[in-house]
């Protein structure tokens, strides 16, 4: 009883702390708020800080599968360009084989055998992994025959892997830490892949001076996601986590870049293409009629 008061005055001390030292922050850099303003600011910070630290990180976790499932869900007009076309183009699947392996890893971590209390890295993950195997499903659909196979090899091999090594660390490794340990280097290894497959497609964008290739929503939502998940990892340090998503904010940061310096060029481009698109069906129309005036005089 006497330990449980101890903590909580130790609680209280430190939110007042924080909320006065937040309080003189304010009101050096918004000299204009209002008494009442500012004694509501006081009250809301104080009450966060009294928050512990395990109810926050459930809450960026929550906002982490948010921000995720937005992350999974943003190639969907790409997809959809691609059923329109009944063609791949020169869309890449390595970043989605990629992002299937990552999550499909992350679930195996998050498992109660391997990493107990990880339920929010087993829903984002679970769902990721059905997104992304729609995705590739996709892509087999609509890519040709050596690329179509090429995609198939590495499905399968992914899928025998993952489940592999989930029976093998949950039946020869016999403790929480040696399974967690483990797994989590190889998610660490398969996660910052995931952030890194973009780099190939950075690649492309360098080459061609063109970001058409590279959507915007995914890079944002990549960045954003790093960036929660390396919050999320930090509150209750979690090495395993940190590591492929802080590099996934650096990543992300990269492409954004190469948004800001082609986003011209590849406007240009693709105004330049439309308007050839235009001349040649003029041309086409020209011709027809041009064509059809001499079977005219041929015949009169």
């Amino acid at each position: 009883m006497h330990a449980n008061c101890h903590t909580f005055k130790q609680t209280s001390f430190k939110a007042v702390l924080i909320s006065f030292f937040f309080l003189f922050l304010l009101s050096i850099y918004t000299p204009l708020l209002s008494h009442f303003k500012l004694h509501l600011l006081f009250i809301l910070v104080f009450l966060l800080a009294m928050v512990s630290s395990d109810a926050i990180r459930s809450a960026v976790g929550i906002l982490g599968n948010v921000i995720a499932l937005v992350l999974f869900l943003s190639p969907v007009p790409t997809f959809v360009r691609i059923c329109k076309n009944k063609s791949v183009e020169q869309f890449s699947p390595i970043p989605y084989l990629a992002t299937l392996l990552n999550c499909m890893m992350w679930v195996v971590y998050g498992l109660p055998l391997v990493h107990p209390k990880s339920m929010l890295v087993i829903t984002i993950n679970g769902a990721g992994t059905v997104i992304e195997l729609t995705y590739i499903l996709l892509f087999l659909i609509y890519s040709n025959g050596k690329q179509r196979l090429k995609v198939l090899v590495m499905l399968i091999a992914e899928i025998i892997f993952v489940i592999g090594l989930a029976l093998l660390v949950i039946g020869f490794a016999h403790t929480y830490y040696q399974r967690s340990m483990i797994v989590g280097i190889l998610c660490v290894f398969f996660g910052t892949m995931m952030y890194a497959s973009p780099l190939s497609v950075m690649r492309l964008v360098i080459q061609t001076k063109s970001v058409e290739f590279m959507p915007l929503f995914l890079s944002l939502a990549s960045f954003f996601n790093g960036l929660c998940w390396t919050t999320y990892a930090l509150i209750r340090f979690d090495l395993y986590i940190t590591i492929p998503n802080s590099l996934g904010v650096i990543f992300a940061v990269g492409q954004l870049l190469l948004y800001v310096v082609y986003y011209k060029s590849t406007k240009k481009q693709m105004e330049e293409r439309k308007k050839k698109v235009e001349i040649g069906l003029a041309e086409v129309v020209v011709a027809n009629g041009d064509s059809n005036k001499v079977s005219e005089w041929a015949n009169n």
